[in-house]
C-alpha cells in the first residue's frame, strides 16, 4: 500500500486477482475527485515489465495528488490486468471486459493503456463507443489508429486511442535500415509470435528491408505458447541467414532467445520493443540474451544528466530503476493531467467527453520533450531508440541501463 496515498483503500474487484480499485473513504466524500482507468499486463510473461509501467503512471498521479490533484480533482485509480494464467500474458478478452469496466464507471474521465496492441485491438471499439480516451505508453500497432480501419477500431468517429510512443510504421522500418546502414546485413529471417503487434512489426520490418537491398529468405510464425522453437531455427540454420528478427512479445521471446542461443549463437539477432525489458532478461538469462538488438519507439532518456532527478524519484518510490516505457507512461499521466486542467479552466464538466476533446489538442512539454498529437491520436515525434544487450555482471540481470547498451537512434525512414 505504500504506493497509494493514505487517503485511499484497495478493494478487489473480484473478477482478477489484479483488478483493483482506490477510492477515497467516505469522510472525505465530499473532496473533487475523478478516475483514471488503467489497463496493464501484469499477470504472465510480461509482467516485470508492466510493474515498471504500472509504477510510471503512479508516480505521476501520486505526485499529482501531494499537490493537490488536477485543478483541485483527486485523481482516483481503476487497475485492471489484461493478462490471464490460461494466456499466459495478454489476453484480449480480458481487455475488452476491463474496458467495459471503466465505460460503466462514469467518474472514469480518461484511461491509461493498453500495454500491447493485441489486446488494443479488440478494446479500441469499446472505447470508442463509450467517448472514453486512452493513452498508451507501449502499444505501437499502427492500424488501430490508422483511418484506413477507422471504422473497426473508432466507430463513433473521433480519436480515442492516443500514444506517448511512436507506431511500428516507424519501429520495424527504422530498425531495417539499422540492419543496413550499420550491422551491414545481407540476409534476414523473420519471425513473429501470432499477435497483432508482432506480426505488424515483422512485416514493416521485411517490407523495408526488401527496399534497403537485403534478402529475407523466409518468415515462420511461432505459437506464443509452444514450448519447441528448434524446426524454425534449424531451418534458419540450413538456409544460411546472416540474421534473424522478430517481431512479438516475451512470452516467445524468452523461448526463441535461449534456443537460438543453443542453434545459432553466432547469428545477428534483433526485435522489436517486445525483446526489451526485464521480462526478457529475467526469463532468458545469460548467456542467452547476450548480444540481441531491440528498440524502443520513443527516445532514449534514462542516462541523460537532467533525468536523473526523475530517475532518482522513481527508484525511491518504487525500489527498482525504471525503462524508457515507464518515462512514456509518466507522460501519459501528464497528459491527462494537463487535459482536466484545461477543461477544468474552462468552465467545462470535468467528463471524459470533454477530457477526450481536450487531450486531442494536447501540447505539453513532457519527459521526452514535445508532446501533440496528430488527427489519428498518434505521437508526433519517431524517433526509434537501438539497444545491444551486454551483460554486465557488476549490476543485476534485470538492470535496465547496465544490460541494455544503447547504441544510438535507428535511421528515419
Amino acid at each position: 500500500m505504500t504506493w497509494f496515498t493514505r487517503r485511499f483503500m484497495f478493494r478487489l474487484a473480484g473478477a482478477s486477482a489484479a483488478v483493483g480499485l482506490l477510492r477515497p473513504y467516505r469522510g472525505i466524500a465530499d473532496e473533487k475527485s475523478v478516475t483514471i482507468g488503467i489497463d496493464l499486463s501484469l499477470t504472465g510473461a510480461d509482467a516485470e515489465t508492466a510493474i515498471r509501467i504500472r509504477d510510471g503512471f503512479m508516480l505521476a498521479i501520486d505526485e499529482a495528488n501531494a499537490k493537490g490533484g488536477a485543478a483541485g480533482y483527486h485523481l482516483n485509480v481503476l487497475l485492471l490486468d489484461d493478462g490471464t494464467a490460461t494466456a499466459g500474458q495478454y489476453d484480449p478478452a480480458q481487455g475488452a471486459t476491463n474496458v467495459r469496466k471503466m465505460v460503466a464507471d462514469r467518474s472514469v474521465v480518461a484511461a491509461l493503456g493498453p500495454m500491447s496492441s493485441t489486446p488494443g485491438k479488440a478494446m479500441s471499439p469499446i472505447f470508442s463507443q463509450g467517448n472514453l480516451a486512452t493513452i498508451t505508453p507501449t502499444s505501437t500497432n499502427p492500424d488501430i489508429t490508422d483511418p484506413k480501419f477507422a471504422s473497426l477500431y473508432r466507430p463513433a468517429g473521433k480519436a480515442i486511442y492516443f500514444r506517448t510512443v511512436t507506431t511500428d510504421a516507424y519501429q520495424g522500418p527504422n530498425m531495417a535500415n539499422y540492419f543496413a546502414d550499420t550491422l551491414k546485413v545481407k540476409s534476414v529471417y523473420g519471425l513473429d509470435d501470432s499477435g497483432a503487434y508482432g506480426i505488424g512489426i515483422a512485416t514493416a520490418f521485411e517490407a523495408q528491408a526488401n527496399k534497403r537491398g537485403i534478402e529475407v529468405l523466409g518468415h515462420d510464425r511461432l505459437d506464443p505458447k509452444a514450448a519447441d522453437y528448434t524446426p524454425a531455427l534449424t531451418k534458419i540454420k540450413a538456409l544460411g541467414a546472416q540474421s534473424i528478427y522478430y517481431g512479438g512479445d516475451a512470452q516467445a521471446g524468452v523461448k526463441l532467445a535461449k534456443q537460438a542461443y543453443d542453434l545459432v549463437p553466432n547469428l545477428i539477432k534483433a526485435g522489436g520493443d517486445g525483446m526489451y525489458g526485464p521480462s526478457i532478461l529475467q526469463g532468458a538469462g545469460f548467456p542467452a540474451a547476450d548480444g540481441w538488438y531491440a528498440t524502443v519507439a520513443c527516445p532514449h532518456m534514462m542516462e541523460e544528466a537532467d533525468m536523473q532527478p526523475w530517475v532518482q524519484r522513481f527508484v525511491a518510490k518504487s525500489g527498482r530503476q525504471p525503462s524508457d516505457y515507464s518515462i512514456t507512461a509518466y507522460d501519459a499521466v501528464l497528459v491527462v493531467i494537463d487535459a482536466i486542467e484545461r477543461v477544468a479552466k474552462s468552465g467545462k464538466p470535468v467528463d471524459r467527453v470533454n477530457v477526450r476533446d481536450a487531450i486531442a489538442e494536447t501540447k505539453l512539454k513532457t519527459l521526452q520533450g514535445d508532446v501533440s498529437f496528430d488527427e489519428n491520436g498518434d505521437l508526433r515525434q519517431k524517433v526509434i531508440a537501438v539497444f545491444q544487450v551486454k551483460h554486465d555482471t557488476g549490476h543485476p540481470v534485470d538492470d535496465l541501463i547496465h544490460q541494455y547498451k544503447y547504441v544510438g537512434v535507428a535511421p528515419q525512414v
